[in-house]
């Protein structure tokens, strides 16, 4: 497991939520920021996902760090939104964890796809970004064909994901547009 960016994923996984089952803030974001890296090796394709996963969790971090003890809690940042009635706006961080989850969501599926059905069609758009399955390997930082770090990873940040997906539906703040 040592050595690639999933197996510092996992890691960073044991952390993200408090002994009472909430999902921590600073140690969520940290999370989402060991994907960044794997995206600078997709060369330019990759730049605008990138680019909006890095703002959304730069908006989060700028608002969890204006009051730690207040904003430890993920969800905390979006309450306190929903009560200045600031959630709905286009630079709420709302909408900056709405827009990060569903870009997770798409990694984490496209990484999973990629691992469980190599012949998979979108595996070939991949492929173009990384020339063959060798190199998109050598990419993410995996030696060998040995996925089990990546299935792994995508086996448990997708409910994650998915407990924000219904926090948010929870609070009508699901369905936000860009």
């Amino acid at each position: 497991m040592e050595g690639n960016v999933f197996a510092e994923a996992l890691e960073k996984m044991d952390h993200v939520k408090s002994p009472e089952g909430e999902i921590l803030a600073k140690p969520f974001l940290d999370l989402c920021k060991t994907v960044l890296p794997v995206l600078d090796n997709f060369g330019p394709a990759m730049g605008p996902v990138k680019s909006d996963i890095g703002g959304n969790i730069s908006r989060l971090e700028t608002r969890y760090l204006s009051n730690q003890s207040e904003f430890n809690y993920l969800y905390r940042i979006v309450q306190s939104e929903i009560e200045s009635k600031k959630a709905k706006s286009s630079s709420s961080c709302t909408n900056a964890l709405l827009w990060l989850t569903r870009a997770m969501d798409f990694l984490s599926e496209l990484f999973r796809n990629l691992m469980v059905h190599p012949d998979w069609r979108m595996s070939q758009v991949a492929l173009k970004l990384a020339p063959d399955r060798k190199k998109f390997m050598s990419v993410v930082g995996v030696k060998g064909d040995d996925v089990s770090d990546i299935e792994d990873f995508c086996g448990r940040f997708s409910p994650l994901l998915e407990e924000n997906h219904k926090f948010l539906a929870s609070v009508g703040m699901d369905n936000l547009k860009a």
